[in-house]
């Protein structure tokens, strides 16, 4: 299809500026029967609008009879909640039915342009999360599980330090939490994201996509960054990301997050929280290098650190065996910390 030669090079374009979230190097390992019966069974989670402080976003929520705690989960940039479907509801059902799970997008990260071309930066999406927590989560008497992915993480760090009665455990997943300067592709983003006839470009250049016709849309998905994603993930780079809005909202708050993350991170916070906190990285992650993995073993020492090396990447999400492992890693921590604190 000519189509699809020509607008092919457009798609790789915007996986390359989604930051790796959405990324060609996303891969489906091979699944045994029984992890393939688990995402079969699994309990299904509800999709909601929310508006908090005259913001709306979207929440995806899965509900337990008598949860023993509340996990809160924050994306990374793009903050599409779809793109962890299979992940949350994965985790649910791994966690046996002991915890309540809700997701929450960015502002302005949506199908539909609810906040009319308005840009969000980081500590603006920051103060939403925590908005959120005020309003929604309030007669949560539960403890509440942070679990955040690459600037996800950043933003659940953030939130631990302003709800330390009511945060029990914070979990980073590749974390966004430094600037990387020896990354070409942050390099090449921060330049993008800075110029505004740029990320302009850029962004129309994905409306034009978002015009075609879904079943087109998924086609050019399909056989270009998403050949081995699974249909969540497809349908939420097809129906979220490839508008205008989101494009500029994703691009605006990448330059905000640089010129935060210049910054020394809080290590005296983590020092003092780490028995509450663990980390995830992968092998091969420009977002969240072992460089920083290392760092963060030598000032602080003692802390939960894990390295992925089974290749799902940073945007382990796309595909159901990376959201699988990712699940069971991630409950496998929750259950270790609560059974200690049990113990004690």
């Amino acid at each position: 299809m000519v189509i699809v030669h020509h607008l092919s090079p457009i798609t790789r374009t915007l996986s390359y500026f989604a930051r790796g979230r959405i990324s060609s190097k996303c891969r489906n390992s091979q699944m045994g029967s029984e992890n393939l019966s688990l995402i079969d069974t699994r309990k299904r989670a509800n999709f909601r609008l929310c508006n908090v402080s005259g913001y709306k976003m979207d929440l995806l929520e899965i509900h337990a009879k008598d949860p023993k705690f509340h996990v809160l989960f924050i994306p990374g940039n793009p903050g599409v909640i779809s793109f962890y479907l299979d992940f949350l509801e994965s985790l649910y059902d791994l966690l046996d039915g002991t915890a309540s799970v809700t997701a929450i997008s960015h502002i302005a990260q949506t199908e539909k342009n609810w906040e009319r071309g308005r840009l969000f930066s980081l500590q603006e999406q920051t103060d939403h999360k925590i908005n959120f927590i005020e309003h929604e989560l309030q007669d949560v008497e539960v403890p509440i599980v942070l679990v955040g992915h690459s600037i996800g993480s950043y933003i659940a760090l953030d939130i631990f330090k302003r709800f330390q009665g009511k945060v029990a455990y914070c979990i980073c997943l590749y974390p966004f939490l430094a600037v990387n300067t020896k990354s070409s592709t942050q390099s090449v983003i921060k330049k993008i994201a800075a110029s505004r006839t740029l990320s302009t470009g850029l962004s129309s250049i994905v409306a034009i996509l978002g015009l075609l016709p879904v079943w087109i849309s998924r086609i050019l998905v399909k056989n270009s960054v998403g050949k081995s994603w699974c249909p969540a993930a497809v349908e939420a780079l097809c129906s979220h990301v490839l508008r205008y809005h989101t494009v500029q909202n994703m691009l605006y708050m990448a330059m905000t997050e640089f010129e935060k993350l210049s910054e020394v991170p809080d290590w005296s916070f983590m020092r003092e929280k780490k028995s509450q906190m663990a980390f995830l990285f992968g092998v091969d992650d420009h977002w969240g290098p072992l460089d920083l993995y290392e760092e963060i073993s030598n000032k602080v020492p003692g802390a939960v650190l894990t390295v992925e090396k089974e290749n799902f990447t940073h945007a382990f999400s796309c595909t159901e065996a990376g959201s699988l492992w990712v699940a069971k890693h991630v409950s496998g921590l929750i259950k270790n910390y609560f059974s200690k604190i049990d113990s004690e």
